[in-house]
């Protein structure tokens, strides 16, 4: 294998970084070299919503347990091809950004206030990246596991004062958006709307494939796609994963992702697709380590789908990043001399739901007693609670009453969190995002622009300067 010849594809196949140590320094100097001369026809842009730089390593480790290998993302930041560098995340009015805000400023490039989306504190408004892009008739794509109106893909593509208001998000993304998957049916439909208007039928008029099954996706090939797999946000991964009717009817984030990037590799035009493992962030604000790991390990799985499908590409850029931390989740050390970490560790693979999956069971059944809790949390997370703690858990859920000193925690999710960690060794800063630079890797052609320190809303300026 030659020098010259080693590219993403044979980093794939060489599987990790054993095997291309003695390659670094010579794919080091043909990257720097080549890199600022190449040009770029599409633009991969992958969102892990809400990962903490803690998730990284403990979804490395998690996957080597319960999958056997590691993590393509780990991969890519040892890749010397790849670009490494940090997020700064600040919105306008807060060193902690939201969803919206960070999104904003990526699609917008103007830092603006927490809860609007492509809204500036003045209240004029920016151009989000998609509509300039469709008026130089390239072609856009949003795939996502939240609901498609929400804040991050609405950065992207939509202008609203208030993220909250997706009702009104989802019809401006008509004409603007060639490929739109995840949740969110209940912001289409007339009968779910809270206006009764008709979106979905615009759509169709336009062209768009209504897509609502797993089936229906992985047959298609329309050029536009609306793809509407929920009413919400899509579930999270571990509840996919152990319930046999959502797995043939949800698609994976890496099936949905490999149905959109097929399709805009298919056409000549210059793209930019946006991926977002929303439910990573869900799962940090309700402290569930099992729930935040599958959908980080679903994640990874979709950006492997990407570097594979790409690797022969050298005209396709790439991205992978987060919008802020979450929660900020890490393994404590347990045992003397810590020896007994990676078994509490370990543990995690043994829950079967999610924590809303846990009180949604609870909840809907005619006894809500907190033995019924305590029983179905043994059941789905393998541990049991002290007697104490379900009452106190209870008394969270049923009255709002916590006995907590940090006001992060005095809530059910920041309970239910510290108790699990107590079996799984998983600590929790609180139940909100974090201020946090988060971690950038890029590979393909100008991936060198995202090394070093990247401010947010730089992100937008280069993909003018990339697409337009």
């Amino acid at each position: 294998m030659s020098e010259a010849k080693i590219g993403r594809r044979n980093w794939l196949k060489l599987g990790g970084l054993g095997g291309a140590a003695a390659l670094l320094g010579s794919c080091e100097k043909k990257v720097a070299a080549a890199g600022g001369k190449s040009e770029v026809r599409g633009i991969v842009f992958m969102v892990s919503d809400g990962m903490s730089n803690g998730v990284l390593t403990m979804a490395e480790n998690f996957s080597h347990m319960v999958r056997k290998k590691g993590t393509r993302w780990w991969q890519l930041i040892g890749n010397p091809a790849s670009a490494r560098g940090l997020m700064e995340c600040s919105s306008a009015d807060s060193f902690v950004t939201d969803s919206s805000a960070a999104a904003s400023a990526w699609g917008g490039g103007v830092k603006i206030n927490n809860g609007a989306v492509n809204v500036r504190p003045n209240g004029s408004e920016s151009t989000p990246i998609m509509r300039h892009l469709k008026k130089l008739g390239h072609r856009t794509g949003l795939v996502t596991t939240a609901t498609i109106t929400h804040a991050t893909p609405a950065g992207f593509a939509a202008v609203s004062e208030s993220r909250q208001d997706e009702h009104l998000i989802a019809p401006q993304y008509l004409g603007v958006v060639d490929l739109l998957m995840g949740g969110g049916m209940d912001f289409f439909s007339p009968q779910k709307r809270i206006d009764s208007r008709d979106v979905l039928t615009p759509f169709t008029n336009a062209g768009y494939e209504l897509i609502e099954n797993r089936d229906a996706l992985l047959a298609s090939k329309s050029e536009k796609m609306l793809g509407l797999f929920s009413g919400g946000h899509i579930p999270f991964e571990l509840d996919r994963l152990n319930d046999p009717e959502l797995m043939k009817k949800i698609p994976t984030l890496a099936e949905m992702s490999g149905v959109a990037l097929a399709n805009l590799l298919n056409h000549p035009e210059k793209f930019l697709l946006q991926i977002e493992g929303a439910r990573i962030d869900h799962a940090a604000h309700a402290n569930d380590a099992a729930g935040l790991l599958w959908d980080q390990l679903a994640f990874d799985d979709a950006l492997a789908k990407v570097l594979e499908m790409t690797a022969d590409s050298e005209d396709i850029l790439v991205i992978v990043t987060s919008d802020h931390g979450n929660a900020n989740p890490g393994l404590n050390g347990t045992g003397n001399s810590y020896v007994e970490s990676n078994k509490i560790f370990g543990s995690i693979a043994r829950s079967t739901a999610s924590y809303d999956k846990i009180l949604q069971i609870w909840s809907n059944s005619s006894d809500n007693s907190p033995e019924r809790l305590a029983a179905i949390i043994k059941d789905k997370l393998s541990f049991t609670l002290k007697p104490k703690e379900i009452a106190e858990l209870y008394s969270s859920i049923t009255n709002g009453q916590v006995t907590e000193w940090s006001k992060q925690l005095d809530n059910p999710n920041g309970l239910l969190g510290q108790f699990a960690g107590n079996h799984t060794g998983i600590g929790w800063t609180g139940t909100s995002h974090t201020s946090d630079a988060t971690m950038i890797s890029a590979i393909g052609p100008q991936a060198e622009r995202f090394s070093g320190i990247v401010p947010n809303q730089e992100v937008h300026r280069h993909f003018l300067e990339l697409l337009g």
